[in-house]
């Protein structure tokens, strides 16, 4: 029965071609931004290079102080202080990753003018954060201690400054009229995750402020790592404790801070405050844009298969004489329409693959490689199922619903 009505799905996809094709368009070209979307949400939110071990860590991105009362509030990335004087005393905490926001710096190369985003960071930012190293080494705490003018640099960095060099381990880069000698190179890191990308990595204690200075408030932030996955929420509670602990500023009845899961922190950052992480209407704002984006071309499919049922209206009422039941049209119109849909999914993996290389290929999102994995091609599967069922069932109601005499009159 199924061979028959994909050899009659055939013939009606060939009688009219031009509806064919706009509803094959429709289906393809939707499929094709939702997967390229999806393949980029999927490498933003899963461990990836070089936050390798989400599932033990939490993040600490913001400081927050409220005035209640007055209904105003401060908020910003988070001092140095506050990790050293604080979080570092905290027992489930095993290993802090502490960097602080990239800072631009103009270097000028065979007068040619490279921009190098720079930052610093603790001992610890190295086991914590799993970077790859081309060549050389990260720095350690002694030459943290010693406040050594050294930095690690991103393989980008590497080419723009120092040119086809093979080794630059022991060379000099200038940032801020400042000379540090090249200890090691890494990986490049994408843009898109900015608490962890960086041109060049130096050392906290060549900073030129005062990273010891007693206030909340500064230009850094940490991932937490735990020993083992069990001991994640354990952390969180501890840290969410020590938070009671922490005095308010004057001016101020509220202070909040939060170790978040990765995906929480970027809800927070995003959509949330202090005291709410984001999560709900983050998850509810791109809920309903997937849903709208939908819903356009599943009306346009529905519109498109009304038009078709009338045109068949003859041949309908021919098969409902001759005792074919509304369950039977019903169940073999729907099939004809997954099928349409399969097809036009199919189309829309063949596009999306196509966009994706050449998203790559031209370096549309910096240093980040978009993939078709199974994830994206199970949301895919998702949508095709979504549009062959609500474009088909409307329609197929209708069908079943003409009547016998009046079908066959219309012709």
């Amino acid at each position: 029965m199924l061979k028959n009505y994909f050899k009659i799905a055939i013939a009606v996809l060939k009688r009219r071609k031009f509806f064919t094709f706009v509803s094959l368009f429709g289906i393809s070209f939707t499929l094709t931004i939702l997967m390229v979307t999806t393949a980029f949400m999927d490498k933003v939110l899963s461990p990836d290079y070089p936050d390798l071990k989400r599932e033990r860590s939490l993040y600490v991105s913001s400081m927050e102080y409220k005035n209640t009362k007055e209904g105003w509030m401060n908020r910003s990335d988070v001092s140095y202080y506050f990790f050293s004087h604080y979080v570092s005393t905290l027992k489930n905490v095993d290993k802090m990753a502490i960097s602080s926001n990239p800072k631009a710096s103009n270097a000028y190369v065979n007068n040619k003018k490279i921009v190098i985003a720079y930052k610093y960071t603790n001992a610890d930012y190295w086991n914590v954060l799993e970077y790859r190293f081309l060549a050389g080494k990260p720095f350690s705490q002694k030459e943290i201690d010693n406040a050594d003018k050294v930095a690690v640099i991103s393989e980008e960095t590497r080419k723009a400054y120092f040119g086809d060099a093979s080794n630059v381990i022991g060379r000099y880069i200038s940032a801020d009229n400042v000379n540090y000698r090249v200890i090691g190179v890494v990986a490049n890191v994408s843009k898109t995750v900015n608490s962890l990308s960086g041109d060049m990595y130096l050392p906290y204690t060549v900073s030129t402020s005062d990273y010891n200075k007693p206030d909340l408030m500064g230009p850094y932030n940490a991932v937490l790592l735990a020993k083992s996955k069990a001991d994640v929420p354990k952390m969180q509670k501890e840290f969410q404790q020590m938070m009671r602990r922490v005095p308010i500023p004057k001016d101020f009845d509220r202070v909040y801070s939060n170790a978040d899961p990765f995906f929480s922190s970027m809800t927070r950052r995003i959509a949330g405050d202090g005291a709410n992480n984001g999560k709900t209407r983050v998850v509810t704002i791109m809920s309903i844009f997937v849903l709208l984006f939908l819903l356009l071309p599943t009306i346009n499919l529905v519109n498109i298969n009304v038009t078709r049922i009338m045109e068949r209206s003859s041949e309908i009422g021919v098969r409902k004489a001759f005792g074919a039941s509304s369950k039977t049209l019903v169940y073999q119109f729907i099939v004809e329409n997954m099928i349409l849909t399969f097809l036009g999914g199919i189309i829309g993996i063949i596009l999306s693959l196509l966009a994706i290389y050449l998203i790559n290929g031209a370096n549309v999102i910096s240093n980040m490689r978009l993939s078709m994995n199974l994830t994206v091609l199970f949301y895919s599967f998702i949508a095709c199922v979504f549009f062959g069922l609500i474009s088909g069932v409307y329609p197929a109601w209708r069908m079943s619903k003409l009547n016998v005499v009046k079908a066959l009159k219309a012709q």
